[in-house]
C-alpha cells in the first residue's frame, strides 16, 4: 500500500502496483489563507509527513483543520486497513495543552516536520509560518499512543525558535535530536539556533552535553539563518579505535557543525565548524557509509563546488584525532528537492537520488563514490520544495500536485 496525504486534508491509500485507490477519508476542511496572519501554502492541510506505526497497523499525522473557532491543529490516526480512525483520535494539540496550563496558537503554528516514533510515543514537530508571525515557539508534542490525551512537551523559552526541519527529529536508542530556529529578541540565549538532546519525555537538561548553539547565534538569530531548516542527522563514522558516535548540523547561513553526539558541547562546542555552501541550506539530508567514511547528501550550492555546479552536495566526514568534513562531490541538480539513497544490500552500491522540484523539475540519479550521473527522467509537473523520493524493493514514488510518479526498476 503507499499512502499520500495532501494539503486538502485528504488521506489516500492506493495499491502500490497499480496505483488503484483502496481507501480515501477526509479528516477536515483545510485552512484557508485568509484565515491566518501569515503563511504561503493554501490551502493549509497535511504538511509534515506521516509516520506509519506497524505494531498498531496505523498512519499518525497532524492537520491543519478549520474550525469554527478558528485553526486549528489535530493529531490523527488511521486504520490503515481500511482509513477509520482509531478510537481517543483525533488530538486537539492547543486544547490537550491547555488544560494542563500550556497555552498554543494553532493560528501562528504550523506543523512542517515529519513525525517520529520512539518507544510507543508519537513525536510532533512544530515551527511557525513563512512570515514569522504572532507569538510562535518551537514545540515539540510526545503523544502516548496507548493513553493519547496524555501529551509532554518541548517549548522554546523565547519566541520563535521554531523547529522547521521537513526530516523531523531524529532517533538514535532513546534519544531525539532536533534543531531550533531563530528566536526574537532574546539578550541570553532562550533555546533559538539549537540542536537538542532529549530523552523520551522531552525533559529539559541544562547540562551542556545535551544542547549546542553557535558562540554567533544573536547574529545568527538577526539574519533569520538559523539551524532549524534542517534535522540534524546522525552518524557513526569509522576509526581505527572503533566508531565515533557523531551528529551533522546544517545551517541556513551554509555552515556544517559536526558534534559529538554524547556530548554536544553547549555554547560553540562544536568539534569541527566548516562553510559548505553558498546558499541556504534547507533540506532533508541523507547519509551512507563507506569504508574510510561517511558521506552525507544535502541540497544546496556547494561551496567547494565547479562553478554552476549544480544543488546537490555531497560531504565526506572522517574520523581521526579531530573529524574532519570535505566536499566529496557535486551533483549537477537546479531544484529544491531533499535527496535520498538506495543500496543493494544496506551499504554497498550507494545510489543518491533528487528531485529538481521548482527547477528542471526531473529526477536524478548518482554514483554514491564518484558523483557520476546515470540517470535524469523526463521533466515532471507539481514537484514542490523539500520533496523527496520514496523508495521500496522496486520502484520509486514520487507526489506530486494532484498525481503520484511511479517508477520500476
Amino acid at each position: 500500500m503507499l499512502f499520500v496525504a495532501t494539503e486538502d486534508d485528504v488521506v489516500y491509500a492506493l495499491d502500490a502496483t497499480t496505483g488503484k485507490e483502496l481507501w480515501k477519508r477526509t479528516v477536515g476542511r483545510p485552512v484557508r489563507a485568509s484565515s491566518l496572519p501569515c503563511g504561503n501554502i493554501n490551502p493549509l492541510g497535511i504538511t509534515g509527513t506521516p509516520v506509519i506505526d506497524p505494531a498498531t497497523q496505523a498512519i499518525y499525522f497532524d492537520a491543519a483543520v478549520e474550525r469554527a473557532s478558528g485553526p486549528s491543529h489535530q493529531v490523527f490516526a488511521l486504520s490503515m486497513r481500511d482509513g477509520s480512525v482509531l478510537p481517543g483520535w483525533p488530538i486537539d494539540v492547543a486544547g490537550v495543552l491547555q488544560t494542563t496550563g500550556r497555552h498554543f496558537d494553532a493560528s501562528v503554528q504550523n506543523q512542517r516536520s515529519a513525525l517520529t516514533l520512539l518507544d510507543g510515543t508519537l513525536y510532533v514537530a512544530f515551527g511557525g509560518h513563512f512570515g514569522d508571525c504572532g507569538n510562535y515557539h518551537g514545540w515539540i508534542v510526545g503523544i502516548p499512543l496507548r493513553d493519547p490525551s496524555k501529551l509532554i512537551s518541548f517549548q522554546t523559552r523565547a519566541r520563535g525558535g521554531g523547529s522547521w526541519s521537513p526530516g523531523g527529529p531524529s532517533v538514535v536508542g532513546h534519544d531525539i535530536y532536533f534543531t531550533t530556529g531563530n528566536t526574537f529578541g532574546a539578550q541570553t540565549w532562550s533555546d533559538g539556533e539549537a540542536v537538542f538532546r532529549v530523552g523520551a519525555d522531552l525533559h529539559r537538561s541544562d547540562d551542556k552535553k545535551d544542547y549546542f548553539a553557535p558562540s554567533d547565534w544573536k547574529t545568527l538569530d538577526a539574519g533569520d539563518v538559523d539551524l532549524g531548516g534542517s534535522n540534524p542527522i546522525p552518524l557513526d563514522v569509522p576509526s581505527a579505535g572503533g566508531d565515533h558516535a557523531l551528529i551533522l548540523a546544517l545551517g541556513k547561513d551554509g555552515k556544517a557543525y559536526l558534534l559529538d553526539r554524547n556530548d554536544l558541547g553547549g555554547i560553540g562546542g562544536q568539534l569541527a565548524v566548516k562553510v559548505v555552501s553558498q546558499s541556504l541550506i534547507i533540506t532533508s539530508p541523507a547519509s551512507y557509509r563507506a569504508d574510510d567514511g561517511v558521506f552525507v547528501a544535502f541540497r544546496a550550492q556547494g561551496a567547494q563546488c565547479p562553478e554552476k555546479r549544480g544543488e546537490l552536495t555531497v560531504l565526506k566526514i572522517t574520523a581521526g584525532a579531530k573529524p574532519a568534513m570535505a566536499t566529496a562531490w557535486c551533483g549537477a541538480v537546479r531544484g529544491r528537492g531533499s535527496p535520498i539513497v538506495t543500496t543493494t544490500d544496506g551499504h554497498s552500491n550507494p545510489i543518491v537520488w533528487m528531485l529538481g522540484a521548482e527547477g528542471d523539475n526531473r529526477l536524478h540519479a548518482f554514483r554514491g563514490d564518484t558523483g557520476e550521473q546515470i540517470y535524469a527522467s523526463e521533466t515532471l509537473r507539481g514537484l514542490r520544495r523539500f520533496q523527496s523520493v520514496i523508495a521500496t524493493k522496486d520502484r520509486l514514488y514520487i507526489g506530486a500536485d494532484e498525481r503520484v510518479y511511479a517508477f520500476k526498476f
